[in-house]
C-alpha cells in the first residue's frame, strides 16, 4: 500500500513522500526552550497550540502515521542579475501561493487514502497550517535532515521545497529517518546578514529577515534595518549558501505557477501602489499575507538601504501616507538616502 500512495502522490506533482509514526516528535523539549525564552517573537499561534505540536495524538486521535510530502520550488529563474532600483523576494514567493497550488491535491490524495484504508480511516490534511512540527515529522520519516540554519535540507531537493502533511489512522510501516549530513559545514551561519542563527541549529526569530518582513506587523526595529538590503518579503541568505543546493531539482509542480513579475518588482513602482492595487497586483500570491501596509513598510526599508536620491519625490509622499507604520518608514528611508547623498 504504501507504494501506491507513493506513487499517487508523484503522480500528483509532489518530489517526494515518505512515512513516519504518529509518535510524539524528539524535540519536543526544544521546542519549550524557544517559546518560553520569547524567540517565537509576535507569532503567538505557535505558543498556543504547542500541546497540539507536541502530541498529534490532539491533532487527530487514534492517529497511527503521518506521511511528508516534499514539493520543490526550485528553478532556473532563482538567480537573476538584479536589476536598478529592484526589491529582492524570497524564492518561494515568486509562485502563486503554495497553499492554494497544494490544498487540492492534498485533499485529493487524503479522500484516496482513506478509500484505501475502509470507511474506518480518518485523514487530515496540512500544508504549513496544522499543528505539527513538520520538519521533526520530516525528518524522522527520512525526508530530509534539519540543517543548522534549522529549516530542512533534502538530499535530492537541496533546500528549496516546500513541506505538507497527511496525518492518518492507517497504521503505515514508517521509512527509517535521515541522519544530518551538515558536517563542519557553517556556511549558513556565515551567510545571515542579522545573526538570526545564534548557535548551530538555534535560531532567534525575532532577529530572522523572513520573520521581520512577513511575520512583524508593527516598525521593523532601527538597528536591524540597514541588513535588511533591498529584501522586501523574506530572505533565502542561509538556504542559498548550503552546499546540498547542487543536488537541487527544478520543481515539477511549482514551475507552472510561476510568477515572473515578482522576480526583481521595481520598488518605486510598489511604492505607488494604493489598497486596490496592491490587492490587485498581489493576488493569488503569498506576499498579500503582509496587506499593503506591511510591504511598503519593507520597500521604505530597502530604498533607505539601497535607494538614489531619485527615490526622494516618492518617498516624500509617502511620509504622508495615512498609515503611520509606512510614515514613519519613509521617513527614515529619507533622512537615509539625504544622509548618503550628501557631500562628505
Amino acid at each position: 500500500m504504501k507504494a501506491a500512495i507513493r506513487q499517487m502522490a508523484l503522480d500528483r506533482g509532489f518530489d517526494d513522500c515518505r512515512f513516519t509514526t504518529a509518535a510524539p516528535p524528539p524535540h519536543q523539549a526544544a521546542l519549550q526552550t524557544w517559546l518560553a525564552t520569547g524567540q517565537n517573537g509576535e507569532m503567538a499561534w505557535l505558543a498556543r497550540n504547542a500541546d497540539k505540536r507536541l502530541d498529534p495524538q490532539l491533532v487527530l486521535p487514534g492517529a497511527r502515521t503521518i506521511i511528508t510530502l516534499a514539493t520543490s520550488y526550485a528553478g532556473p529563474s532563482a538567480d537573476q542579475p538584479p536589476a536598478p532600483a529592484s526589491g529582492v523576494v524570497a524564492r518561494y514567493a515568486r509562485h502563486a501561493d503554495y497553499h492554494d497550488v497544494l490544498a487540492p491535491r492534498l485533499r485529493t490524495l487524503s479522500d484516496q487514502l482513506n478509500h484505501l484504508g475502509g470507511p474506518d480511516t480518518r485523514s487530515l490534511w496540512y500544508v504549513d497550517t496544522g499543528p505539527l512540527l513538520e520538519r521533526d515529522l520530516a525528518q524522522r520519516a527520512g525526508l530530509g535532515f534539519a540543517g543548522k540554519h534549522t529549516n530542512l535540507i533534502s538530499r535530492r531537493l537541496g533546500n528549496w521545497f516546500f513541506l505538507s502533511e497527511i496525518i492518518t489512522t492507517l497504521a503505515l510501516e514508517p521509512d527509517p529517518p535521515e541522519r544530518n549530513h551538515c558536517g563542519t559545514c557553517t556556511r549558513c551561519l556565515t551567510a545571515c546578514p542579522t545573526q538570526a542563527i545564534t548557535a548551530p541549529f538555534q535560531l532567534d526569530a525575532r532577529r530572522c529577515i523572513s520573520y521581520l518582513t512577513i511575520e512583524l506587523k508593527g516598525a521593523i526595529p532601527v538597528p536591524l534595518r540597514p541588513a535588511i538590503g533591498n529584501r522586501i518579503y523574506g530572505c533565502d541568505d542561509c538556504l542559498a549558501a548550503c552546499p546540498w543546493n547542487r543536488f537541487a531539482q527544478t520543481g515539477r509542480l511549482m514551475q507552472a505557477h510561476t510568477r515572473p513579475d515578482l522576480a526583481q518588482p521595481d520598488l518605486l513602482e510598489l511604492l505607488r501602489l494604493d489598497a486596490a492595487a496592491f490587492k490587485a497586483r498581489f493576488a493569488g500570491s503569498p506576499i498579500v499575507r503582509t496587506k499593503r501596509r506591511g510591504l511598503l513598510r519593507n520597500v521604505c526599508v530597502a530604498l533607505g538601504n539601497t535607494g538614489t536620491p531619485a527615490a526622494l519625490p516618492e518617498l516624500t509622499r509617502a511620509t504622508h501616507d495615512p498609515d503611520p507604520l509606512i510614515a514613519e518608514h519613509a521617513h527614515w528611508a529619507l533622512t537615509q538616502i539625504v544622509c548618503r547623498s550628501a557631500p562628505a
